[in-house]
């Protein structure tokens, strides 16, 4: 059974829900827009060992709303894990990332490796932070990273949030048509699409908040990141290094790295990015894609686990066909195959390890 509970580490009161078992333990990272509530299905789902815990994130769920600093890049999510894992007094597990969850990870991991048994990444942000880069090793396409941050997400979308509208009216700013459109591969529709709804609506909306500051900028997209939120801290203003750190960790472990297919989200042309739109004559005075390309996401991803696995590390890529941003929900039981045999081949592994 999943059950819900409250904790107040030295850092935040934190909501999480755990699935209790006797055997590995792993942590579930949400991304944005979403919370807790995104693994609960998941959860039950597991082999009944798994002792499965998911956080709600600072501003996220019923977690506190605390604000996150950007200019630390995902360094408060970090350590709200840390903090989590030491007041639960464990020392050691397998991790999960969704989205934006995936990004918090590549730092985590980079920071806390020694915690790090192994490492799941879903659909995740890249390595070099969300929008504003080119290339697979990270470019800024402009030296103010215009283009990323909180500046970039839709006002509409943001509007309709804070009135927790639930209708299909406007297909790019009605959260409800959104999450149908982007977070799953239609027509496939979560037959817990309310609870996911209302879990969107839970996040904390503001300048300090989602989808957080911006500034104007003299370059494409005019618009730079802030300093305050979610969206700022993905911006590769602030990411600087992240790829490196995670690469170079003192300790590797093993990726298991899986995407759907179809994602339109996390891509090498998500429909979310600068240069996309810029492309498709959505956004005015696109200066090219030689000046301004899509951000290949999933080259950027492939490119830095390779780089991982030439230090040590090793990864594992699986691509699963007719989903999109969220597999775990749209294919569950081929998502959890393909965990359980990432993690049962660990227990071998370390099994002949000490054999030898």
């Amino acid at each position: 059974m999943v059950r819900s509970h409250f904790l107040h580490s030295n850092r935040i009161k934190m909501h999480y829900l755990e699935r209790a078992g006797d055997g590995p333990v792993l942590f579930l990272i949400h991304g944005n827009g979403s919370s807790s509530v995104f693994w609960r299905k998941l959860m039950g789902r597991l082999p009944a060992s798994y002792r499965a815990i998911a956080p709600d994130m600072r501003g996220y769920g019923h977690s506190e709303a605390a604000v996150v600093d950007a200019t630390r890049g995902f360094d408060d999510f970090v350590e709200d894990i840390a903090a989590l894992m030491r007041s639960l007094e464990i020392e050691q597990a397998h991790f999960m990332g969704h989205s934006l969850g995936g990004g918090m990870l590549f730092a985590f991991a980079s920071v806390y490796s020694e915690k790090v048994q192994s490492l799941t990444l879903v659909n995740p942000a890249s390595p070099y932070g969300f929008g504003g880069t080119k290339g697979v090793d990270g470019k800024p396409c402009m030296p103010d990273f215009a283009g990323s941050g909180g500046g970039i997400v839709n006002p509409e979308f943001v509007q309709r949030l804070i009135k927790k509208d639930r209708s299909l009216a406007d297909l790019n700013a009605s959260p409800k048509a959104v999450i149908n459109r982007y977070y799953w591969r239609p027509p496939f529709v979560p037959d817990n699409i309310e609870e996911l709804l209302e879990s969107l609506f839970q996040e904390k909306i503001g300048e300090k908040h989602y989808p957080g500051d911006f500034y104007k900028s003299s370059n494409f997209p005019f618009v730079k990141p802030g300093i305050y939120g979610p969206m700022n801290a993905a911006s590769p203003k602030y990411l600087n290094g992240m790829a490196s750190a995670f690469i170079y960790a003192e300790k590797k472990f093993k990726v298991l790295w899986v995407r759907g297919a179809d994602d339109e989200v996390v891509s090498d042309e998500s429909v979310f990015d600068p240069g996309t739109l810029g492309k498709l004559g959505l956004l005015p005075d696109y200066p090219g894609a030689e000046v301004y390309p899509s951000q290949p996401m999933v080259s950027q991803t492939r490119y830095v686990l390779e780089q991982y696995a030439e230090h040590g590390g090793s990864f594992q890529e699986v691509v699963m066909q007719e989903t999109g941003h969220t597999p775990f929900i749209e294919k569950p039981q081929e998502f959890i195959t393909h965990l359980n045999t990432f993690i049962q081949e660990l227990k071998i592994d370390n099994y002949e390890k000490i054999r030898k």
